[in-house]
């Protein structure tokens, strides 16, 4: 084996001493701490979000469609289904309907 080839962790080298953190070796190097920045990418991915969306979007128009869905989802109930309806509510687990949660 040549310097520039290593062992793979915890397989011997040339030697025959197991390598890597878990060979227990003194003087063996800590695992190294990385952090890496993504803000950058971040704002890239949004731009191209903003790019396939396209200059038809509209956000307030999305919000009101997504109400007029809740609303119309939540619509006709039942008595026993209003009764879960409003347990559910009652425990905080479903928004409670016109209460504005989308745009108007």
């Amino acid at each position: 084996m040549s310097p520039r080839d290593r062992a793979l962790p915890d397989e011997p080298d040339e030697s025959g001493v197991p390598s890597g953190p878990a060979a227990g070796r003194p003087g063996a190097h800590p695992p190294a701490d990385l952090t890496i920045d993504l803000t950058s990418h971040e704002m890239f991915r949004r731009a191209h979000v903003l790019d396939a969306l396209g200059p038809d979007w509209d956000p307030v128009a999305v919000l009101r469609d997504e109400e007029a869905a809740y609303e119309l989802l939540y619509s006709g109930l039942d008595a026993e289904q209003q009764r879960v309806y409003d347990e559910l509510v009652a425990a905080g687990v479903l928004p409670r309907r016109g209460g504005g949660h989308a745009a108007a």
